[in-house]
């Protein structure tokens, strides 16, 4: 069984990008993948602004990280780029933390004008970690993602293609 971690650098569990979240979720866990969702917003705010490796917190979130098959980094958008809260985990990620892990990115923002931010902001980063096979990634825009009455998420056709296309390509490199 695989086992990929789902890092979430939304600072809000309400966000929309947990409509694109908890697809893939489903999607891989159909496939017999063993999910786990890291949010960064659940870890110590001092210890990520101070780097704490020390911290038990810290210490168990970069060991999901070594420990996974593969990583889906999730964000939204802001200012073109993605969450500083997603940037200061990164940070604690050591050199080499992604090396030899798929990587497929899923984004959310309010208009189709920041779609490169995956290539331009992200990918640099994930790169610079030792990810080597980064996926094309998800970007949607908000509109794609409606808030159901009972909590859950209506996602448009074009993005439940787009997501069930990036699931079965890490799929493909889970085998």
């Amino acid at each position: 069984m695989s086992k990929v971690i789902i890092l979430s650098g939304s600072p809000s569990t309400q966000s929309r990008l947990y409509g694109l979240i908890n697809y893939t979720t489903e999607q891989l866990q159909e496939s017999g993948a063993e999910i786990i969702l890291l949010n960064v917003a659940d870890l110590p705010a001092e210890d990520l602004v101070k780097a704490n490796f020390n911290s038990p917190d810290i210490t168990a979130a970069l060991a999901l990280i070594t420990a996974a098959d593969a990583i889906i980094v999730a964000s939204p958008v802001y200012k073109a780029a993605y969450s500083g809260l997603l940037k200061i985990f990164l940070d604690l990620v050591p050199q080499e933390g992604l090396r030899d892990k798929p990587v497929l990115p899923l984004f959310i923002g309010g208009t189709l004008a920041h779609l490169l931010v995956i290539d331009y902001a992200l990918k640099p980063v994930l790169n610079a970690l030792g990810g080597r096979h980064i996926l094309g990634g998800v970007y949607a825009v908000d509109q794609w993602v409606e808030r159901l009455p009972d909590g859950g998420y209506g996602l448009s056709q074009e993005l439940v293609a787009r997501l069930d296309r990036s699931v079965k390509e890490l799929n493909e490199l889970l085998k």
